[in-house]
């Protein structure tokens, strides 16, 4: 995939992401999207953080102690994990409903 396309697809992807957070328990969970990292920070002062890394063509997540590195699967139009398997937004949705303690839709 180009350099176009990378950008165009991670920022779609990234802004759906802060749509679907950001009417989540504004009490518990703050939603900041700038340029192409997500920010995610908890009321207890932890944070997620979900970035575009244009040089490595992978969108990359940090959630507590564990990181992942999501690939674009053309043929699904998802973004995928090579190493765990996992999908974006469905890790997103899991990590973040755990943090909260409530289902998260994303």
């Amino acid at each position: 995939m180009d350099a176009k396309e990378f950008t165009r697809l991670s920022a779609k992807a990234l802004a759906h992401i802060d749509t679907a957070l950001g009417e989540a328990d504004a009490d518990r969970l703050d939603v900041q999207l700038g340029g192409d990292v997500l920010t995610l920070s908890f009321a207890d002062g932890s944070r997620f953080v979900i970035n575009s890394h244009s040089a490595a063509g992978q969108i990359w997540m940090a959630a507590g102690t564990t990181a992942w590195h999501f690939d674009h699967d053309e043929a699904s139009d998802r973004w995928v994990a090579r190493r765990t398997g996992d999908e974006l937004m469905a890790t997103v949705a899991r990590v973040v409903g755990d943090k909260l303690g409530a289902r998260v839709s994303v």
